[in-house]
């Protein structure tokens, strides 16, 4: 025999439950991370960045990265 289809499907969200617990630890710690990075690269140079940072940049300010000013990096940074 086997697991029952539905007791398998609560199994299995239980798991995604967890680990989705676990995983958003994970991944925050990451983001502060990059974050702090991601200002030192900006602090120590100016536009153009490299693009790593120009992304990161767009993804903060919600604009395309050819459209960011001093003035915005400046905003993203407070």
């Amino acid at each position: 025999m086997g697991i029952h289809r539905s007791h398998l499907r609560r199994r299995v969200r239980e798991d995604h439950a967890a680990t989705k617990i676990v995983n958003r630890v994970v991944k925050d710690k990451e983001r502060n991370r990059r974050d702090a990075r991601m200002i030192e690269m900006v602090k120590a140079g100016e536009l153009p960045y490299a693009p790593m940072v120009m992304s990161w940049l767009s993804r903060k300010l919600d604009k395309p990265s050819s459209k960011i000013t001093e003035a915005d990096v400046k905003i993203a940074l407070n």
